[in-house]
C-alpha cells in the first residue's frame, strides 16, 4: 500500500491486517554532493516501491521523510521519532526505516524503528538489466530483513 487515495481507502478496512510502515530517508542538499545525494534517493526509491509492490497488503510505503544534509542530526532524529510514534499510536507494530545516508547508521541506537541501509549506487550510467538486476537483488535483501524482524 502507498501513499494514495485509493489505498488509503484499502487501508482503513484492513488496518487490522497492515501492521508495517516503511519510511524511505531521503537527503537532499544543493551544495556538493547534490548528484550523489539525488542518485541514492532515486535508488532508495525504487528499492522500496519494489518491496511496497512485493508486499501490499502487508506493508504501507509512506512518503519520504526528507531532509535537508546540513539540518542537526538530533533534530531529525526528534522528528522522524513524532512520525514513528504516530504510527505506532494508530496500530503500526513495526516501522522500518531505508536510507543510503551512512549518517543514520551512527544514530541507529536513537531511533524508535529499525534501519535498513542500501548502497548509494549511481543508476543513471548502469545498463537497464544490469539495473534492474540490482534493484531486486537489494530488494531481496530488504524482505529477508522485514521477515526476520516479523518473527
Amino acid at each position: 500500500m502507498k501513499w494514495a487515495a485509493a489505498d488509503v481507502e484499502i487501508y482503513v478496512k484492513e488496518k487490522d491486517y497492515i501492521d508495517t510502515a516503511l519510511i524511505p530517508l531521503i537527503p537532499i542538499t544543493i551544495a556538493d554532493g547534490a548528484k550523489e545525494a539525488a542518485s541514492g534517493g532515486e535508488f532508495v526509491q525504487l528499492i522500496v516501491h519494489e518491496a511496497e509492490r512485493q508486499l501490499k497488503g502487508r506493508l504501507f510505503l509512506f512518503p519520504p521523510f526528507t531532509y535537508f544534509m546540513s539540518e542537526q542530526c538530533e533534530e531529525l532524529i526528534r522528528r522522524l521519532g513524532d512520525w514513528t510514534r504516530q504510527l505506532m499510536e494508530h496500530g503500526m507494530k513495526h516501522v522500518f526505516y531505508v536510507t543510503c545516508d551512512r549518517t543514520w547508521k551512527e544514530y541507529e541506537n536513537q531511533l524508535s524503528g529499525r534501519l535498513w541501509m542500501v548502497p548509494a549506487i549511481p543508476l543513471q550510467d548502469m545498463d537497464e538489466s544490469y539495473k534492474q538486476e540490482v534493484i531486486r537483488e537489494q530488494t531481496s535483501q530488504l524482505l529477508n530483513f522485514f521477515i526476520s524482524q516479523w518473527a
